[in-house]
This record gives structure tokens, sequence and C-alpha cells, in this order.
């Protein structure tokens, strides 16, 4: 029997330097396991999506050990592959948003030990625009912290860290810049033009450690980003207060929207900064949202946030969206191209709507309808009724 061949993907400075002993035991575990594997490391932001696309070779798995950047990375590269194959996560990062979200221990040695379980779940994805992000993308205030926490405070003090950078060192910046963003946001149909101070496009639980959504709420793979967005705070200070508010679910419709959906687009008055999946995301004024259905196998054991089958939704085709034909359009022209397509397979589905809905009902009736005899139309009723009346007046003789 041959053995499994994983690509293994190590950045030395997450978390509190955790990968660097923790490598040893990680390949001990996959020797034990009798897997063959190939070991790279990153040495700069970026480097997991190019070692993927480089080396991933004959390998059945890519199994990345680093903070929820390294796996933004891993995903970027496993799908701009041919086949993709699934992504083992080993976290070791300083918050592991996403671990705890898709129930992975965040201690190596365990997490090690699940991927040599091998049971995979199918994981929906992000499309950002051109980009692929894992868990979540998100604007205005405090997004910045994720990836301004120097890196030496997080190897020192983890997830703190986040908390020091923000309320100790930049609390008083932060509170001065806390300034609305104009934005108009379209989806399902609908629009909504506001000022708003945060928002986030998420398919998690936790959300920068800060807050977290209700487990029995959010499934990993029902085509379906969680949106958040708060506006018309009275004044910056009201933001604390409204952390409460989040992790208690008051989502009054006023301050804090909350809602569902597969595709959305935002638009900016100006440039704006974006944070994805804990790392810049860039400047954007236009930004457009699809949800890739089941798009990745990641290995992360049972768990119940998996609903585990496909849902028929309205989102770009993974084949398509990373298609040479997609990658040259535009954003806008490609998300206009998709929801014309969708559109153009739901017209006719409606028509047939109601007789397959009777065809059912008499099949679970056990009945066999007769069918239905065409009806004349209103004008050859009257043109036949003319001429009977013709035919009686006639002489006998004519007849």
């Amino acid at each position: 029997m041959d053995k499994k061949k994983i690509l293994l993907i190590v950045n030395p400075c997450a978390g509190r330097n955790k990968t660097r002993t923790g490598t040893f035991d990680i390949v001990d575990k996959f020797s034990a396991a009798d897997y063959d594997f190939d070991v790279k490391t990153t040495t700069g932001p970026g480097d997991a999506t190019g070692i993927v696309e480089k080396y991933i070779g004959d390998n059945d798995m890519v199994v990345c050990c680093g903070g929820d950047g390294t796996f933004n990375e891993t995903i970027n590269g496993v799908m701009r592959l041919p086949r993709r194959v699934p992504i083992g996560y080993i976290p070791a990062g300083s918050t592991n948003d996403l671990a705890n979200t898709i129930g992975l221990p965040t201690d190596i040695s365990l997490a090690t030990d699940t991927i040599i379980e091998g049971h995979k779940n199918a994981y929906d994805i992000g499309l950002f625009n051109n980009r692929f992000f894992a868990y979540i993308a998100s604007f205005g205030a405090a997004t910045s912290l994720s990836y301004t926490t120097p890196q030496w405070l997080k190897n020192s003090l983890g997830h703190a860290a986040y908390m020091i950078n923000g309320f100790v060192f930049n609390i008083i910046p932060i509170l001065r810049s806390l300034k609305p963003i104009h934005a108009r946001i379209e989806y399902d149909g609908k629009e909504l033009e506001d000022d708003f101070y945060f928002g986030s496009i998420s398919n998690s639980t936790s959300v920068a450690g800060l807050f977290k959504f209700d487990r029995n709420d959010v499934k990993l793979d029902d085509g379906k980003f969680e949106v958040l967005l708060v506006r018309n705070l009275s004044s910056p200070l009201e933001s604390f207060g409204l952390l409460g508010k989040i992790r208690r679910k008051d989502y009054d419709g006023d301050k804090i929207i909350y809602f569902k959906t597969s595709n959305l687009k935002i638009t900016f008055d100006k440039e704006v900064p974006w944070t994805l999946d804990g790392e810049y995301g860039g400047d954007n004024r236009e930004v457009y949202f699809s949800v890739l259905n089941r798009a990745i196998d990641v290995v992360s054991g049972v768990n119940p946030m998996f609903l585990g089958n496909k849902i028929d939704i309205p989102v770009f085709d993974v084949a398509d969206a990373n298609s040479e034909e997609a990658k040259k359009e535009e954003p806008q022209v490609r998300f206009n191209r998709f929801r014309r397509k969708k559109k153009a397979e739901e017209e006719p589905a409606e028509e047939n709507k109601e007789a397959e809905e009777t065809e059912l009902a008499n099949a679970e009736s056990g009945e066999e309808q007769p069918a239905e005899e065409p009806k004349e139309t209103e004008e050859k009723a009257e043109e036949n009724e003319k001429s009977k009346g013709e035919e009686a007046a006639a002489p006998e003789e004519d007849k």
C-alpha cells in the first residue's frame, strides 16, 4: 500500500513561536502514522500560497501550521490548483478564531492527531473581488488591530497582545479616529445606504476574539455569510457597550444590523482599508462578495456545525470563478454575469413549480387525476355556436 503524501507548511513566526518547537512533534507523529511528507517554511507574507502552487506535486494533502493568516494563504494556493486537495490546519496563532469555530484543538500535538484521524468536512469560503478568504472580511473601527499589533508582542502574550495594543497603546487614537464610513450595501434585491462604524462578513462564530455568534445559528457549509453592521453611535464610547449587545445577540436593527446572504456588493465614497482573516486586505472603494459553497475539504473531525450536504444557492460556481475567463473579468462584470446566469436558471423552475407540486401531491395520494381536456377559447366557442345556428335556420332542401 502506497504511503499518503503530505506537503507540510510551517510558519516559524506564528503565535508564541510554538511552531519552532512543535514542528518536531508534528514530524514524529506523521512519521509514526506512516506518512511521507515534505516540509517547507514560510519567510514572509504570501509565502504559503506560492509554496502550495510550486510544491504540491503528487501530495495527497496540504497541512499548514501557523495562524489564521497562514491558513488564508494556503487556501488561496489550493484554490489555484487544477486538483483541489484537502487542507489540514494545525493552529499556532495568537487568536485562532477559525480553529475555535471548526472545532480544532489549539494544542499542536492534538491537532496533528485530528489530521491523522482523517475526517474531512466540506467548508464554505468567501470570494472578495478576486481573492479568497477563509472566515472573515471586515472594515471600520479597530479592524486594523490584528495586522498592526507587533509580532514580538503577539509572540510574547498571544491573544492578550491585541487587547493591550488596542486598549493600552492605541485606545486614544482609535477613539479619535472612530468616524463613520458612508456605504451602500446591496444584497438579495435589497439596498441599504448609511454611515457605518464597523462591518464584518464572516463564516465563523468568533470575530477577533471580541465577540461570538450563536453556534446554533452559524453553519459552516450552508452557503451563507453572516453580516454584521454597526451604525448610529451617539459617541465613540458607545462602541464599548455594543460589544455586550453583540455578545447577547441583541441585534436591534437600529444600531446593530445582522443578516445572512450569499452575495453582496459594498460601495464606499472613498478607498477603505479591509482586513481579511486577520491580515491587511488592501484599500477598496467597491467590493463584491460571494460564497463558494463547500469549496474545500478541511480535516477537522466530526462537527455538528457542518450540515454535510450541498445547498442549492445562487453562488459563483467554484470552477467558473477560478477559470481563466473569470480571472480576466472585472469583479462587477463577473458578478453581473453570474447573477444573470442564476436568474435564467431560476425562471424555468418558477414556471414549472406549480405543475410539479400538483404532480407530487397526486403521487403521494395515489390518485390518478384524469387528464384535462383542452379548453376552447371564447372566440372558438362563439364560432361554433354561430355555425350551429346557421345550420338550424337553413331550408330543408339545402341540408
